[in-house]
């Protein structure tokens, strides 16, 4: 979350409110609002106080055209209904609501078999307020596996015999320049130091040879990622455990992985049956996904797994009592909403396999569709078409010189459409582009409004002298 400071002003002009906002007499009811930077000394009414709230969120953006944003905007009325009747019920008290414990374990369940875990239950799992809470999960069992691991020669990087104290050296982790934040973040809390292999060519995520190369005895682990959020291409997670295989039997270097599959880890399942990032690769120690992003669930719910017990050291699991007896818990937060698991089980409930991967093929279509759209209109390059994740990137062809991408991200955003465009990392800061998230609730129809939309903004960006954005770094909030 941003940190925010206080208002600078100390007082602030009294602005007037319409007098119908008032329950009673309207003509003595409102005779001005309240102070919007510190407490009223009086109460108002529910009707008035909804009314004010509601008038300025209206000044938001329309979330089913934020074509920037993985998280789900669109769910069917039951679920919103399931969601108001668990919202009071905090995950944490197990003991007093056990089904909803007993709908977070099933759903971990789920997501074991469905990522072809060796045993389903035997895997270890929880729900978190999303994927950043999962990969700091899973990112500080990395680490304390490292610390308290076997020597490093040994074939089984889980194994609890033989540990040994924790070194005074600063551990590493290896991952693509491409990651998501919340993997700097972690490295930057829990003081790993990010080892990042830069983008090349036409190559936007991480080289498995070159994360190889990056380790050393103090890798705790390396993040692939399936489903890059700056261009949607999956990395290729099954090449990456075949180099870090490869660099074992070269050095005795056992390095295990972890999978990123925020948005990837409920695509690949259902489209991409036949591709290997899962668990079916030994190497792989854990996953996260976002339940609240291709999982279809309202923000904000993950999921982090790891593929047995040796995978989570003990030591990081708290136990609370649940219904007479013990109840592991791994979790950053404490108090949270039950209503987002609730909603994730239903999902899971309400289409079971086929229906996600009719889902999920829908949106992969209309992806395809609206890239290959853009592209016919002439003035722009593809870099992907939303053949992997439902999100492809793309940038202003060579001949397009009046102006960029930055241009078009700011005339789109005059019809509603929110997309965003940014500057890729080291090594291909050269390239600007605009990406599109296509998600469930983008209807073909939507995908065909604003496919006109950009046409009809052409010729007007064709006739500029040259590109109008002059700070490209604040031309744009959203990265991911």
């Amino acid at each position: 979350m941003p940190l925010h400071r206080g208002h600078e002003k100390p007082d602030e002009r009294p602005l007037s409110v319409n007098p119908f906002y008032g329950e009673a007499n309207p003509a003595v009811e409102m005779a001005e609002a309240p102070p919007k930077h510190r407490l009223a000394e009086a109460p108002l009414t529910p009707t008035t106080a909804y009314q004010l709230v509601h008038d300025e969120l209206m000044l938001d953006g329309n979330s089913r055209l934020n074509l920037a944003t993985f998280v789900t905007t669109w769910m069917e009325p039951q679920a919103g209904t399931l969601m108001g009747e668990c919202r009071d019920k905090n995950m944490i008290d197990k003991d007093e609501y056990p089904r909803t414990a007993e709908l977070e374990r099933r759903c971990v369940a789920m997501l074991a078999d469905l990522w072809n875990a060796p045993d389903p239950s035997a895997a270890i799992g929880c729900s978190t307020t999303g994927s950043s809470e999962a990969c700091m999960l899973a990112g500080m069992a990395l680490k304390r596996r490292w610390a308290g691991g076997p020597p490093r020669s040994s074939r089984h990087w889980g194994n609890n015999e033989d540990r040994r104290p924790a070194r005074d050296v600063r551990p590493n982790l290896v991952m693509g320049v491409n990651v998501q934040v919340c993997w700097e973040k972690f490295c930057n809390f829990w003081e790993v130091e990010a080892r990042r292999v830069p983008m090349e060519g036409s190559r936007f995520h991480l080289d498995p040879q070159a994360a190889a190369e990056l380790c050393d005895e103090n890798t705790i682990g390396v993040v692939g990622i399936l489903g890059s959020t700056y261009d949607g291409s999956y990395e290729p997670v099954a090449d990456l455990c075949a180099a870090l295989d490869a660099l074992q039997e070269r050095t005795g270097l056992d390095v295990p992985v972890h999978v990123d599959g925020a948005s990837g880890g409920m695509i690949a399942p259902f489209l991409d049956e036949d591709l290997v990032w899962d668990f079916r690769l030994s190497r792989v120690a854990s996953i996260n996904t976002s339940g609240h992003k291709y999982g279809l669930v309202y923000p904000g719910v993950g999921w982090a797994l790891w593929r047995d017990k040796e995978a989570l050291p003990e030591e990081l699991v708290f136990r609370v009592d649940y219904l007479g007896g013990d109840m592991p818990t791994f979790a950053l937060n404490f108090s949270r909403p039950g209503a987002q698991v609730v909603a994730q089980y239903y999902t899971f409930l309400r289409l079971g396999r086929e229906g996600y991967r009719l889902v999920q093929q829908a949106t992969r279509d209309v992806a395809r569709h609206l890239a290959e759209r853009i592209e016919a209109l002439g003035d722009f390059r593809l870099l992907t078409r939303g053949d992997q994740l439902p999100a492809f990137a793309f940038t202003t062809a060579p001949d397009v010189t009046s102006y960029d991408v930055f241009d078009v991200s700011r005339r789109l955003r005059e019809s509603g459409w929110l997309v965003p465009a940014y500057t890729f990392p080291p090594n291909r800061e050269d390239l600007s582009v605009l990406r599109v998230v296509c998600r469930n609730g983008f209807s073909a129809d939507l995908a065909e409004l604003f496919a006109e939309d950009l046409a009809r903004l052409l010729p007007g960006l064709r006739r500029q002298p040259h590109p109008l954005t002059r700070d490209k770094r604040a031309a744009t909030g959203f990265h991911h």
